[in-house]
């Protein structure tokens, strides 16, 4: 088994929480027989684990989450005014 904690930095738990629930439908959606993943935020921070059978699965679902993270990024930007994230 291969895993990844991804870990995103934000300025306050509720930019967190924002990005968090924007991604969070996802979970189960996209995983595979190879791939799992995990989202959980601790205060200020989004937490993804993804566990793969291998390394290329890994690297396929690092992709994945680094991705859906920053399109909820600049969703949030995008929807809100001020430098909330």
């Amino acid at each position: 088994m291969h895993t990844a904690d991804l870990r995103f930095q934000y300025r306050s738990p509720e930019a967190a929480a924002l990005v968090a629930d924007a991604v969070g439908g996802e979970l189960g959606e996209i995983d595979g027989d190879r791939a799992t993943a995990t989202l959980a935020v601790d205060g200020s921070v989004v937490r993804v684990g993804i566990d793969a059978a291998d390394l290329v699965s890994l690297r396929a679902g690092v992709n994945t989450w680094e991705t859906l993270i920053e399109v909820a990024e600049r969703s949030a930007e995008a929807g809100q005014p001020g430098d909330i994230l």
